[in-house]
């Protein structure tokens, strides 16, 4: 269906016609429920600082991780060879991971897009189902583009854009912008047919709650077939670990490719900047030290707790008429077709994340989202037009937490309007019946995104 960031709407819905809805929508007269997003572990704060909290249940022994966890994910770290915080690059995307995920959020897209922030090109020359993305000779599977003193970037990054309009049954024009991304000054040849997919860092509260959700809860979302004819074809990625070589079920980044967030948290700190560990040990190329792993299994426990237990926020406002409403014509033009409201957690090997009922509005699966936000890049069994239904939880605080409101998987959506029109493939049906919404009823979806 679909996924990204932001809103979804997909399948089949209402029908549409040549003049606005008119349609009644009775509200949802009870959300309270929805209001403790998180379940146990919900924070109630909707300040700057709403991403930023551990899990409102969390105590002891993980609660002291979390906050040794903190502390690590906001150290800069530096060239090889420095008493504090050494082992950075040679070759490396940026020095710290709240860099990339200011406050815990979502990062804003660029100004300039060589910078050090929040994006980085995924890169390669193809793709096997079984084993992954195929590597780019001297350049891997990501493109880095700072280096430390002695070293050069592997290239510069370079964005064009090209705008149209959508225009909605009221005659409201929005203009969308598609990026289009390319490199200037490899450092080495790179071969014909590389394939590069822009990524933006994403949220990290509540996940350790998605790594709880039973498997077989997810799979049970899932039909890649479309066997109920109902244009929603979800389905599972399934990916290997690099610790154990085992299969298993992909749960996080834009297309799924990874399976728990001890593997994330190694392979951002290898991959986005340049430092070894137990999991991913080896820098390439080499930086002249005998100094890897570069951050100690203790270190790496610590961040993989914290992004388990930064504490969701709860949802706002779920007594307003108009997010009441919304929440039916969430409904009603299938938004929650893929955007699935509720989940529960099962055993996790932290207590306070077990048999929470939680509201994250995804199904963890993959969609078919148009070509229009293809990256034509396999990862896994990911096809290029695939993407996770990203969370919504959290969604409306990003202008508050993070000063922006850019949204999918590349940032180019400026708002949840945006957002939302880019939807196709499986969420056409969806994004349709939203322009054919009238002005009023638009607000009032709008009212209830922002509302979680």
């Amino acid at each position: 269906m679909k996924k990204l960031l932001l809103i979804t709407c997909i399948t089949l819905i209402i029908s549409c016609s040549d003049e606005p809805a008119t349609n009644e929508y009775t509200p949802l007269t009870d959300l309270t429920e929805r209001e403790l997003a998180g379940g146990e572990t919900t924070i109630f704060s909707s300040t700057s600082f709403a991403f930023e909290n551990p899990a409102a249940n969390l105590t002891g022994l993980n609660l002291d991780l979390h906050l040794a966890g903190d502390a690590e994910f906001e150290n800069t770290f530096v060239t090889a060879g420095s008493p504090i915080n050494p082992g950075l690059g040679p070759r490396f995307n940026n020095t710290n991971c709240v860099a990339c995920h200011p406050r815990d959020g979502r990062a804003a897209f660029p100004t300039n897009v060589n910078a050090v922030s929040g994006l980085l090109y995924r890169i390669s020359l193809g793709n096997d189902p079984a084993t992954g993305p195929i590597a780019v000779p001297n350049y891997g599977t990501q493109a880095q583009n700072q280096s430390v003193i002695g070293f050069v970037p592997e290239m510069d990054y370079k964005v064009t854009w090209q705008e149209h309009n959508e225009v909605l049954a009221d005659g409201t024009v929005v203009t969308l912008r598609k990026p289009t991304f390319s490199y200037e000054n490899p450092y080495m040849p790179i071969p014909s047919g590389i394939k590069i997919s822009a990524r933006i860092a994403p949220p990290v509260f509540g996940l350790g709650l998605l790594e709880a959700i039973p498997e077989n809860d997810i799979l049970a979302l899932a039909d890649e077939n479309d066997v109920d004819g109902d244009g929603i074809s979800g389905k599972a990625n399934y990916v290997i670990n690099p610790e154990t070589g085992a299969k298993e079920l992909g749960r996080f980044g834009w297309k799924a490719n990874t399976s728990n967030l001890r593997i994330q948290s190694a392979a951002a700190y290898h991959e986005d900047m340049g430092i070894t560990n137990e999991i991913f040990s080896k820098d390439i190329p080499k930086d002249g030290f005998a100094d890897d792993p570069e951050i100690t299994p203790e270190v790496l426990n610590q961040v993989t707790v914290y992004c388990q237990t930064l504490a969701v926020p709860a949802a706002r406002n779920i007594t307003d008429e108009k997010v009441q409403r919304g929440a039916t014509i969430f409904n009603q033009i299938n938004c929650a077709s893929c955007h699935t409201p509720k989940q529960q957690t099962q055993t996790a090997s932290i207590s306070a994340l077990a048999n929470q009922t939680i509201w994250p509005y995804t199904d963890m699966l993959l969609h078919d989202m148009g070509d229009g936000l293809a990256d034509n890049r396999g990862d896994f069994l990911a096809n290029g037009k695939e993407w996770k239904t990203r969370p919504l939880w959290g969604i409306g605080l990003t202008q508050v937490v993070n000063g922006h409101t850019n949204f999918l998987h590349d940032g180019r959506a400026r708002n949840i309007t945006e957002a939302i029109l880019w939807h196709d493939g499986e969420a056409k049906q969806s994004k349709e019946a939203f322009k054919q919404l009238t002005k009023k009823d638009r607000d009032e979806l709008l009212a209830f995104i922002n509302s979680l």
